[in-house]
């Protein structure tokens, strides 16, 4: 039996982008956003980045969804990295976090804002 390609492509995006966005959760947006919630300053922060992300994926006329986020996070960490800029090492301090890990952060609080759940971290092996 064969299956249209449509299907396919559709499917394997829309799991690439969870996927993505579970990785982000884990990585930048279980702490931080446990952070923001405890400090006004952070989370004002946050705020202000989530609505430039949804300005630029012009979230205004139309919805957001995971793979339009995961995208753009891809597309800033990418960018990041080939300006020399390393992820942390260790546990990120969110008294003073960088610019990119704000935005990132940001784009956590908006997949935690979609209709569908990003899904957890996967199990260790």
């Amino acid at each position: 039996m064969r299956v249209p390609f449509n299907r396919v492509e559709a499917r394997s995006a829309a799991s690439s982008a969870r996927a993505t966005l579970a990785l982000l959760s884990t990585s930048v947006g279980t702490g931080g956003l446990a952070a923001a919630a405890a400090s006004p300053g952070l989370l004002a922060l946050v705020d202000q980045h989530a609505a430039a992300v949804r300005e630029s994926l012009d979230g205004d006329r139309r919805p957001l969804s995971a793979a339009a986020l995961a995208g753009y996070a891809e597309g800033v960490r990418a960018a990041a990295l080939e300006h020399g800029w390393q992820p942390p090492g260790a546990p990120v301090d969110w008294s003073e976090p960088d610019w990119l890990l704000t935005r990132l952060l940001a784009v956590c609080a908006l997949a935690r804002s979609l209709g569908t759940p990003v899904p957890g971290p996967l199990p260790r092996v």
